[in-house]
């Protein structure tokens, strides 16, 4: 076990805020592991006594192996775990980093600060997490587990059953509209399904709705991920999680409807314990020993 070990000279007070900069900008924008993200969140949870860690304490502490932590060090480009601690020091207690003056955004930069907002307003609306934590309960033990979005919605249904299918064992997509959905509703209710996920965003499919009364009927329990409070969708959920729409840009921007996927996919991951983590543990070892992926 690690221990904040004296270094003969004082430490400055470091600032939160300061440091959540400083780490953002050490994690960059690196392509992590399941694993490797989880370790990056505990350093942005814990840094101030992470400096002083081993590799080891930072695995037993997050649940993950210790081959794990040093190559989340080689993913951010470091030579070894040392290397990378010494930067995370510099993170920690070095200077605070420039943020860019409101006067000098462009057009685009207002546009992604607009965005910004919406997801402050969602990380307001999660202060409390007793329906994302019951809700992601109920999808966790569902088996199997059915993913429903069409349309403008079907990609984020792909990517939330994509993401799932690395802790559960069976996670079915649905993205046809007709009677092919009603046939893959009735089939996964007889097979011991309970919960589908519709994720349901402007503009609204006629087709998704048909589907959620259809299973309603096949005795089918729904959560929705929508953008508004009110409307023919809502009324045939049981439970509803509100993510804003951006339409300021051209295009509808999904960012805060994929943040929410993401908490509950995380917080999912938190019902499910240790099984979801050896799971995950499971897929990473076996990902690199195919070589699945590029080397960073």
């Amino acid at each position: 076990m690690g221990h904040a070990r004296d270094t003969g000279q004082p430490l400055a007070v470091p600032d939160a805020a300061r440091i959540a900069a400083n780490l953002r900008g050490l994690l960059g924008d690196h392509r992590l592991s399941p694993s490797q993200r989880r370790i990056a969140r505990y350093l942005l949870e814990h840094a101030q006594e992470a400096v002083f860690f081993t590799s080891a304490d930072i695995a037993e502490r997050v649940g993950v192996s210790q081959p794990s932590v040093t190559r989340f060090a080689a993913a951010l480009g470091f030579r070894g775990f040392p290397e990378f601690r010494d930067a995370l020091r510099s993170s920690v207690f070095g200077g605070p980093q420039r943020a860019l003056p409101a006067a000098d955004l462009n057009e685009i930069q207002e546009l992604v600060g607009s965005e910004i907002r919406d997801l402050e307003r969602l990380r307001d609306g999660l202060q409390d997490l007793t329906q994302l934590r019951a809700v992601a309960g109920q999808l966790a033990r569902s088996r199997p587990l059915l993913v429903m979005g069409l349309r403008i919605s079907a990609s984020l249904a792909h990517l939330f059953g994509y993401l799932a299918q690395k802790v559960l064992p069976d996670v079915r997509v649905l993205d046809t509209a007709g009677s092919t959905l009603e046939d893959r509703l009735s089939r996964a209710a007889e097979a011991g399904a309970e919960w589908v996920l519709a994720i349901g965003l402007p503009r609204y499919p006629r087709e998704l709705a048909d589907g959620l009364v259809w299973a309603r009927s096949a005795g089918l329990k729904i959560a929705l991920i929508t953008d508004q409070p009110v409307g023919r969708l809502i009324e045939l959920a049981d439970e509803v999680l509100l993510a804003p729409v951006s339409s300021d840009f051209a295009f509808d921007s999904h960012a805060g409807p994929t943040v929410l996927c993401t908490a509950l996919l995380h917080t999912m991951l938190d019902t499910l314990g240790t099984e979801g983590q050896a799971q995950l543990e499971a897929f990473d070892d076996s990902a690199t020993e195919r070589q699945i992926f590029l080397p960073y």
